[in-house]
């Protein structure tokens, strides 16, 4: 099987995320003014997740909550809405609010293409199966962001989210992304980010 050059993806990478990032920086700004005009805090939200070879990093997105001391010390909230803002809604069910993270793209913690980071504490449950995924970075999309697109919404119907999230969700996302190390390579790349911008585009037209 045609293995991936690290470097021709690096490469792909970089030329993608920096002119992706030219293209919509109107689209950026805009953003930006309109978060901190609903409600107070900053236009960005940054969390710890375990990039590649564990190494942590900083996750970058537009800030789609109102700001909660309390809650922000907790690394996830499974289904939990209460404290998404209206514009929060909309960018988290149009991806706009991941727009941010082209940045962490450019600067060599992500890929346009790979398994979603994770935050720690569920890195530290399934060490083995990360251990084998870790070995590439993390990326912005991959098979299990296009299965799971409407992955709120399936946790908001959960008992208990944070479990249906652990038991069920997670070792299917490590399923796919182990699937997706193996079998990587330009062409998977190319059809991956094709089908996320056509599942976008489809999210868009049902108002999923």
């Amino acid at each position: 099987m045609f293995r991936y050059n690290p470097h021709i993806k690096r490469t792909f990478d970089i030329l993608l995320s920096f002119f992706a990032l030219l293209f919509i920086s109107p689209i950026l700004v805009l953003l930006c003014i309109l978060i901190c005009l609903e409600s107070r805090g900053g236009a960005f939200f940054f969390q710890r997740r375990i990039g590649k070879d564990f190494v942590p990093f900083r996750l970058i997105k537009f800030r789609s909550m109102r700001k909660d001391r309390a809650a922000q010390k907790k690394q996830f909230e499974p289904g939990d809405k209460r404290r998404v803002t209206r514009l929060g809604e909309l960018m988290r069910n149009t991806k706009l609010d991941e727009l941010p993270e082209l940045f962490n793209v450019l600067f060599g913690d992500m890929s346009i293409v790979g398994p979603r980071p994770e935050v720690e504490k569920y890195v530290q449950i399934y060490p083995n199966q990360f251990g084998t995924i870790l070995k590439i970075r993390p990326g912005l999309s991959d098979y299990a962001s296009i299965k799971y697109r409407n992955e709120e919404g399936i946790l908001a119907k959960a008992k208990d989210a944070e479990q249906c999230y652990l038991k069920e969700i997670l070792p299917d996302k490590l399923r796919m992304a182990k699937k997706y190390v193996e079998r990587m390579s330009f062409g998977t790349d190319v059809k991956i980010v094709a089908r996320t911008i056509r599942t976008i585009f489809q999210n868009k037209q049902t108002g999923t």
